[in-house]
């Protein structure tokens, strides 16, 4: 009886760190993620390089704080479905 106890226990517990791991990696998008920090060296070494001037990098930086601003929305039910991702990155393609 021990034996069986034990055994659903640790049946149960190893399901438990399965979902959520799969919780919360149903909000971790590493192509969006790489995108922004890529903006974002693009916005600075625009900057640096003076190719764009800081009220345009203002503007850029508005931009992507909005895009950011949609992906927490849509990241806060604790998923992000394809659609919602199509639509990010619908969005960061506008944005270049």
């Amino acid at each position: 009886m021990k034996k069986i106890i034990s055994s659903i226990l640790a049946g149960s517990i190893a399901l438990m760190f399965a979902v959520a791991q799969e919780l919360a990696a149903s909000t971790d998008d590493p192509g969006i993620q790489k995108r922004e920090t890529n903006q974002q060296r693009r916005i600075d070494q625009g900057i640096d390089s003076r190719q764009i001037t800081p009220k345009e990098a203002e503007k850029l930086d508005s931009r992507e704080g909005k895009i950011k601003k949609d992906e927490a929305r849509m990241k806060s039910d604790g998923k992000l479905t394809k659609k919602e991702r199509a639509e990010l990155t619908k969005k960061a393609e506008q944005r270049q």
